[in-house]
Order: structure tokens, then C-alpha cells, then sequence
């Protein structure tokens, strides 16, 4: 049986359903999706796109953090935004918060996303 962990952290958002925050398998780490909210305050941080696409990667990096890695860990990301317009805006804010080379990544054009956000992403890092 593989070695399986919880990683939780109080500097992202806490679970608002029946989920972890991420989960460690081996060196393995599976990342749930995160919205943009402030983990203080568990609320949206605006609705300015670009504000929600860094609190997004910021909330990631904490728990990469919890599970001693970094966005840089990342080796797959998966976007998911409710106007594919943006998806430049998502391009700026990575160049921005990850150094090359960068995960492999999918983006995918959803119509809507928890709490009304307009951005969500998961990851897999590996440690």
C-alpha cells in the first residue's frame, strides 16, 4: 500500500465540501482545485479577473508550501475559466508566479465555478 497523507494548511482556504485540501501519495501530491478566496476571510477577493487568477496561484503555493514543494513542483496544472477570454490574463500572472520550465497544463471553458468565481485551478506536484 502506498504511503497516502493529508496536507492541510490554514494559509490556504479551508474545504468547503467533502474534500482535502491535497493529498500526498508517495512523492506524489494531488492538489484540489482552488477558487480565489481570501483564506482570512473565506470571501472572493474581487471580481477583477486578474486579482482572482493571483489569489488563485497564491492559494495554491500555500498548500505546495504545506507539502514542501512549490508552485515550481507543479509538473501538471489544469485551468478552468468561465470566459476563455481571459486566458492571457492566466498566461501574464504564471509568468509572473512559476519559472521555465512550466507544467504541462490543460485549459478548459466552464460556465460556471463554486461561489461564483470566474477562475479555478488544480494541480499535481511532485516532491
Amino acid at each position: 500500500m502506498p504511503n497516502r497523507a493529508v496536507i492541510k494548511t490554514d494559509k490556504a482556504p479551508a474545504a468547503i465540501g467533502s474534500y482535502s485540501q491535497a493529498v500526498k501519495v508517495d512523492n506524489t501530491i494531488y492538489l484540489s482545485g482552488q477558487i480565489p478566496l481570501v483564506p482570512e476571510t473565506m470571501e472572493l477577493i474581487s471580481d477583477d479577473f486578474k486579482e482572482q487568477a493571483e489569489q488563485v496561484f497564491k492559494n495554491l503555493k500555500a498548500v505546495c508550501e504545506a507539502a514542501n514543494g512549490s508552485l515550481d513542483s507543479i509538473v501538471k496544472l489544469n485551468l478552468y475559466l468561465t470566459d476563455l477570454s481571459n486566458f492571457a490574463t492566466v498566461n501574464a500572472v504564471m509568468e509572473e508566479m512559476f519559472t521555465k520550465p512550466f507544467p504541462a497544463r490543460a485549459a478548459v471553458g466552464v460556465s460556471e465555478l463554486p461561489k461564483g468565481a470566474q477562475f479555478e485551478a488544480e494541480a499535481v506536484m511532485v516532491i
